[in-house]
């Protein structure tokens, strides 16, 4: 039987200094302590730090987006170095997977991804995945790898998802740690600032809106503290940091897919009865939906939210928006059938 699989994502002002320099001894850390799990399960790293580390190359780096794609392609190779140099010490290689959304968007991409990772896992080998920034045609800023973690954890069935950050979990007013959370309301999704890292792209609310995403898809989240010491390890057996419960879920492997992986396109408003029926596991139909609020083609992607604007549930359209406009009020007309309807 193959053995649960288990995400890693650290940030990149945990794996830096303030300069932005990798700091080599949180790559052994985690060498350390991922080498005391191999054995238990099928570990993927999601480590950022690649622009960090290569910046300092780039003359008068100013953050341009030219200029992160050059010092990720310098940064890249140096973070995988050090990786497989700290790994080597338990006998554990490496691989380097450079990740781009289409491998997620496209089912045919994602499938061959998910092969490739099963292949390395047969042969003991940990494969590190970053965005492939350098040729990636969507800007840095709109994928951090909070998401990019997200994905693998969610189209793989992932059982553990950990986010490794510069903070002891999420905090609430008061700056205490929030232990842990079991459904991910507007209260909890408050509790997130819009403070982010000088070096980094992602910031809590990020993280909880990831680690929303994945606990719907039943997998358990853990907000940790990455430089602690056995920080890791601490955070599997819950010793530290914010635990996000995850959901009981009986989604197939094609509808966690369609719900994570799926570049989204289009957004529609439907009306409280239309949602109802949703929650129901039924169709979408035309006359359900109150408003277009982002255009599609017929089989792309589209978030769909209710009256209040939250999105609810993530379907394949099986018209285009143009036609949708066209014909609201008309009876039976489908929107998007039940089988590519996910809700979230």
């Amino acid at each position: 039987m193959q053995k649960p699989i288990l995400v890693f994502k650290i940030g990149t002002s945990s794996i830096t200094d303030s300069q932005g320099n990798l700091d080599e001894s949180v790559v052994k850390s985690i060498a350390r302590q991922l080498a005391h799990l191999h054995k238990e399960y099928a570990i993927v790293i999601v480590s950022s730090g690649a622009v960090g580390t290569g910046k300092k190359y780039i003359r008068d780096y100013s953050g341009k987006i030219e200029e992160r794609k050059a010092a990720a392609a310098i940064g890249n190779p140096i973070l995988i170095y050090k990786y497989s140099e700290a790994f080597a010490k338990y006998k554990i290689p490496i691989a380097q997977s450079l990740c781009e959304r289409s491998h997620f968007s496209e089912r045919e991409k994602f499938l061959q991804l998910r092969a490739t990772y099963e292949e390395l896992w047969k042969n003991g080998v940990i494969p590190i995945a970053n965005e492939n920034d350098v040729v990636s045609s969507r800007e840095l800023k709109f994928s951090d790898n909070d998401e990019l973690a997200t994905l693998l954890a969610v189209g793989f069935g992932a059982k553990l998802l950990l986010i490794g950050t510069s903070v002891d979990g999420v905090l609430d007013q008061q700056g205490k740690v929030v232990r842990s959370i079991h459904k991910f309301d507007d209260k909890v999704l408050g509790l997130a600032t819009k403070e982010k890292s000088s070096v980094g792209l992602g910031g809590m609310i990020s993280k909880l809106t990831f680690a929303h995403l994945a606990t719907s898809m039943g997998i358990r989240v853990i907000i940790f503290p990455a430089r602690k010491t056995s920080g890791i390890i601490k955070a599997i057996d819950e010793k530290i940091g914010t635990v996000c419960s995850p959901a009981s879920v009986s989604k197939t492997a094609r509808q966690k897919w369609l719900a994570s992986g799926s570049l989204v396109i289009g957004k529609v408003r439907v009306d409280e009865g239309a949602k109802k029926a949703l929650l129901r596991r039924k169709s979408l139909l035309a006359v359900g939906v109150r408003e277009v609020m982002h255009h599609f083609e017929e089989g792309e992607a589209m978030e769909i939210c209710d009256e209040n604007g939250h999105v609810f549930a993530v379907g394949r359209a099986k018209i285009a928006a143009g036609i949708l406009q066209k014909n609201m009020n008309q009876q039976n007309l489908l929107l998007a059938h039940a089988d590519d309807i996910v809700l979230i």
